[in-house]
């Protein structure tokens, strides 16, 4: 991962300007690591290609943690990009009422852009809509998980 002075005086990101400067973009808080975990999900659920630039820009909008965002992108990997953008499909399927298309595997540009235009709209809503509740999830999860941490931590310091 770069560092954070190396992004902050890399040329093709000076256009963010004061922007990179904000510690909540850097340091590991709270409330910094729950939005990270809530860009990172939803942006792996994203059927597109770049997730980490797109986990990197929404990172700067809401202030969470840049590294942990764009790390996050990773669970969607070559290996579990099948299962999960299928889950994906058969989501957005049954949200749009719409039956599940059997299709052969042929990698050919024809058969995938064909694949692709008959699948686009159910594989987008349910990546968009499981992206937004994973993300959620996420987001409390982490975020209730550190409150119980520090409970903990100062439950024992203070028998101690």
């Amino acid at each position: 991962m770069p560092n954070e002075s190396s992004l902050r005086n890399h040329k093709h990101l000076s256009w963010l300007g004061c922007h990179l400067h904000d510690p909540a973009l850097w340091h590991l808080t709270r409330k910094s690591v729950a939005k990270a975990f809530l860009v990172g999900v939803f942006c792996a659920f994203l059927p597109v290609p770049m997730q980490m630039i797109i986990a990197a820009i929404l990172s700067l909008f809401i202030r969470s943690n840049i590294p942990i965002s764009v790390g996050l992108v990773w669970i969607t990997n070559p290996i579990t990009i099948p299962p999960i953008f299928y889950f994906s499909y058969v989501v957005g399927t049954y949200l749009l009422g719409t039956p599940i298309l059997e299709m052969e595997l042929e990698f050919t540009y024809k058969a995938l852009s064909h694949d692709l235009s008959a699948i686009w709209w159910p594989l987008l809503t349910g990546s968009l809509f499981c992206g937004v509740v994973f993300s959620v999830i996420s987001y409390f999860t982490v975020s209730s998980l550190w409150i119980w941490h520090v409970r903990k931590t100062w439950s024992k310091r203070r028998n101690n």
